[in-house]
């Protein structure tokens, strides 16, 4: 089920700091979160919930930390453990009040990864068009991509003894170099 629009109360708490109150709003993480469109996202994604069941948890919180774990390089354990710690973490990921503890299952960023599958094509390109706008990217920059594919699966075996012992009973040889039986 989609979660419910999240909104902001705009008044004080007394037992409660706000976020905008205690942080420095020109910091990079509050001016990111200005320029990416949360609702385009959150419409892109809709798609991906059921009718039935709880309410899920918010867009914007998901990917906000799946957006904070890549920019800062941290694992999932990692990104859950600084947004306690991080008012500008939580302030990009919607909170309004400052939280002591984090409100969600950290394994949900797992279970949203699966759910998201080709969707995250979407964050690169949100995230390619914040840093058009922003000046940050050229479009000259982009007519030249270099591709990393150090980590793409290999369709090589590695030769255990009992792959080597049955070629050698039936007289293959093994090329070391392309992983190939001749």
């Amino acid at each position: 089920m989609r979660p419910k629009k999240h909104r902001t109360t705009g008044s004080g708490d007394l037992f409660r700091a706000r976020l905008d109150q205690i942080i420095n709003m020109k910091h990079e993480l509050v001016q990111l979160a200005g320029k990416v469109d949360w609702d385009w996202i959150d419409g892109e994604i809709a798609p991906l919930y059921s009718e039935n069941g709880r309410p899920g948890i918010a867009t914007r919180f998901v990917i906000g930390l799946l957006l904070l774990k890549h920019i800062y390089g941290l694992s999932d354990e990692g990104v859950c453990e600084r947004w306690v710690h991080d008012p500008y973490f939580q302030y990009f990921t919607g909170e309004e009040f400052f939280q002591h503890a984090f409100p969600h299952e950290r394994s949900d960023l797992s279970h949203w990864r699966k759910r998201l599958g080709d969707k995250l094509e979407l964050l690169l390109a949100e995230s390619l068009r914040v840093a058009h706008e922003a000046g940050a990217l050229r479009g000259q920059d982009l007519k030249r991509v270099t591709v990393d594919t150090t980590v793409q699966p290999k369709a090589i075996t590695f030769p255990t003894d009992a792959k080597l012992l049955h070629a050698a009973i039936k007289g293959e040889r093994h090329d070391r170099i392309t992983g190939a039986w001749a």
